[in-house]
């Protein structure tokens, strides 16, 4: 078997110095990989993202990540990217994936941020304005970057890691209102189309862990205000599905890692 550990939206800031650290000291003991989800920042500059790579630099497991919106408020995603993979050894996926032998397997991950746009039913469409093309051709051409990087993974195991969502399901709890804006149901076709294992995503501060693509993919959203714990670890083989959901390991006090924001223009 391969243990996943996850988590995302930790949203460090200067005030989160070393509030997560003491709960992954023993990480190795407990999982294989680590992946982030995202919003990994509060706004996306260096300086949080070396406050970042100190929490999750060096535990002694590979570290993956994507980033999120928060990660790109400040337009520095060049030097976000940097400072998480020169100072802490983390590896940020953005159309691009990674095979790594774990436990006599090849697990494969593949990763993009997403974006927006809604599901079946309920979802914007590239008609009409300018402004509402790009932003639907946006998620399209984000969307196939994933399903490209999933198919090109030579693997036993495939994980699909996103920040934005790519179910409905993951998102209950959430404003209906804003689903749009959280995930897209393309994303969800890349992860369907691929053979893939396990999708995690995180976004959605509001939402619910457990969800599955309508090809049957098991999808979590691994949101620390969701899973309200440091991180948590899903336990995979090439020859079924992911079981294990629900093995926590907690922060103690602040288990919201940077206090993510709530509520404002911030949100999600």
């Amino acid at each position: 078997m391969i243990r996943v550990a996850a988590v995302g939206d930790v949203h460090l800031g200067a005030d989160a110095r070393g509030r997560l650290r003491p709960a992954l000291e023993h990480l190795p003991d407990r999982a294989d990989v680590l992946v982030l989800a995202g919003d990994l920042t509060r706004h996306g500059t260096a300086e949080e993202a070396a406050i970042v790579a100190r929490e999750f630099g060096d535990l002694g497991l590979p570290v993956l990540a994507v980033l999120g919106n928060h990660d790109h408020h400040a337009d520095a995603v060049a030097e976000v990217t940097r400072v998480l993979r020169d100072e802490g050894g983390i590896r940020v996926l953005e159309g691009d994936g990674v095979v790594l032998p774990v436990n006599g397997l090849r697990l494969g991950v593949a990763g993009v941020k997403g974006f927006g746009g809604g599901f079946e039913g309920r979802c914007a469409s590239a008609f009409g304005e300018p402004e509402m093309k790009a932003f639907v051709g946006h998620t399209l051409d984000i969307a196939d970057t994933l399903r490209a990087a999933l198919a090109a993974l030579d693997c036993d195991v495939r994980i699909a890691l996103t920040h934005y969502a790519p179910v409905p399901d993951t998102l209950h709890g959430e404003p209906p209102e804003i689903y749009p804006f959280l995930g897209a149901y393309q994303l969800g076709e890349a992860v369907d189309a691929t053979g893939t294992d396990l999708a995690l995503h995180g976004h959605a501060h509001l939402g619910c862990e457990h969800g599955v693509t309508p090809g049957g993919v098991r999808v979590r959203n691994v949101a620390q205000p969701v899973i309200r714990a440091a991180y948590t670890v899903y336990q995979l083989g090439p020859d079924g599905p992911p079981h294990g959901d629900g093995e926590r390991q907690e922060t103690g006090a602040g288990l919201t890692g940077g206090g993510g924001p709530r509520g404002g223009e911030e949100r999600p």
